[in-house]
């Protein structure tokens, strides 16, 4: 069996980074089957990467290995780690790159307006974490400055051929997590949530689900303007909408067009609800 190992990194593609990291994990596994989920996370953005880690991995197959690699502490004392969840096994820094899929398999897990403080949150049954502490299985010498190709790429294509998530180092039941964004209601009972992500197309996505939404007809507020409805398909409308997109979020779109730069709005930006 080769399961699938799908890669999330801000290494861009202008540089050899990513292929350096394939080939590493190429020459212990020649028939690995390897993913690109994106290169394109800003660099050292740890919240942007969890964030389109947690959009992608649910559709892999299971059993698949997911490689987080956005490290702006890589050579400190940070933990790597290697997390084993009912359907997938991740391999990343400790530095909360998790925060998003630890989250949505611990809810309440972290909760907060905006990103703040890592806090350690205990593993619960089912969600199990190894710290990466074996050397055996590194590449030597071990870069300071590029852990990525000389310890988590040797211990992803080590777990691709078959070898216990447990042979790697010690059991620990903690993991660091931030706290993940969520919407509130503010003193005159207005949903109030944030741009948590902004896309390719410039959609500004927020942290508010269908679930958070209010009965009946509603008015959505970004960057001072009003947006009235909740629109099915980008085509259906002129000019902004206020849309549930296909990762589950209320997100501001513009139709041929940039929402993100019409509104000069950016990831922390509020984005209201409110009532018709």
């Amino acid at each position: 069996m080769n399961p699938i190992i799908t890669l999330t990194t801000d290494f861009g593609s202008d540089d050899a980074y990513v292929a350096v990291v394939k080939g590493v994990i190429l020459s212990t596994n020649p028939k690995a089957n390897i993913v690109d989920i994106s290169h394109a996370v800003e660099p050292q953005n740890i919240t942007q990467a969890a964030f389109v880690l947690s959009i992608a991995y649910r559709y892999f197959p299971k059993h698949s290995i997911h490689m987080a690699i956005v490290d702006p502490g890589v050579g400190s004392e940070r933990l790597g780690i290697i997390l084993k969840t009912p359907s997938a096994l991740f391999v990343a820094p400790d530095n909360g790159i998790l925060s998003y899929v630890v989250g949505q398999l611990l809810p309440g897990a972290g909760s907060s307006i905006q990103p703040q403080e890592l806090e350690e949150v205990k593993l619960k049954r089912g969600l199990e974490a190894v710290a990466i502490t074996d050397p055996r299985f590194w590449r030597h010498p071990v870069s300071p400055t590029f852990q990525g190709r000389d310890v988590f790429a040797p211990v992803t294509a080590g777990l691709s051929l078959g070898i216990s998530p447990y042979e790697f180092g010690e059991k620990i039941s903690c993991l660091h997590v931030f706290p993940i964004p969520k919407p509130s209601l503010d003193s005159r009972g207005d949903l109030v949530g944030h741009v948590i992500y902004v896309d390719h197309f410039g959609n500004l996505i927020t942290d508010i689900t269908a679930a958070d939404l209010p009965q009946g007809n509603i008015v959505a507020e970004a960057a001072g303007q009003r947006i009235p409805g909740i629109g099915r398909y980008y085509e259906q409308g002129q000019g902004l909408m206020a849309i549930l997109g296909s990762s589950g979020y209320l997100e501001v779109s513009l139709r041929d067009g940039s929402a993100s730069a019409f509104l000069d709005t950016i990831v922390g930006d509020e984005v209201r609800v409110m009532p018709a």
